[in-house]
């Protein structure tokens, strides 16, 4: 069965990397931040879904940005990084909390929201800029990049985050 979940994740996919690629790439601030913006996805996707399922779809939304970013598999690399360890982090984040069947996202506290969210962009953007750069001459220039544009990022996926959030109050 095909619920309406499942159309609202095949949604998030087609938009956020459209939005990716035809708005964010093409941004320059400063000269060299471009927002992540669709690692949203990731942070969106329902808990208790198949993970198998996830990490693969998560490779293609990785694959997707990559081919029309002409960067050769490095967000898919870092996309299937965060997407393995996502568990790990809501462990971490969330608590005991997460180990619950009825738990979701929308009823955690916004602090627990964006710590989740600011770890995945942080762990993301490090290993994108590690792989992008592959010099550990350039550690400076990689934690620099990491920061800033994972800034840009977080505030940008925050603001859509409350934007298009599905809780009601």
């Amino acid at each position: 069965m095909i619920n309406s979940s499942f159309f609202l994740n095949v949604l998030r996919f087609i938009l956020l990397v459209l939005v990716q690629v035809l708005v964010f790439n093409k941004l320059n601030f400063f000269g060299y931040i471009n927002p992540l913006i669709y690692i949203l996805f990731i942070y969106w996707y329902p808990i208790k879904q198949n993970r198998t399922i996830f990490i693969v779809v998560c490779f293609f939304l990785g694959l997707c940005v990559d081919i029309f970013s002409d960067t050769l598999a490095i967000n898919a690399a870092a996309t299937i990084t965060i997407a393995y360890l996502r568990p790990t982090i809501m462990r971490f984040v969330f608590g005991v909390n997460y180990e619950f069947q009825s738990f979701k996202l929308n009823n955690s506290t916004k602090a627990q929201q964006f710590t989740f969210l600011a770890l995945l962009i942080i762990i993301h953007h490090l290993i994108y800029f590690t792989l992008e750069i592959f010099s550990f001459s350039n550690s400076f220039l990689i934690l620099q990049k990491t920061v800033t544009v994972g800034i840009a990022t977080l505030i940008l996926s925050t603001l859509f985050s409350s934007l298009f959030s599905t809780k009601k109050e």
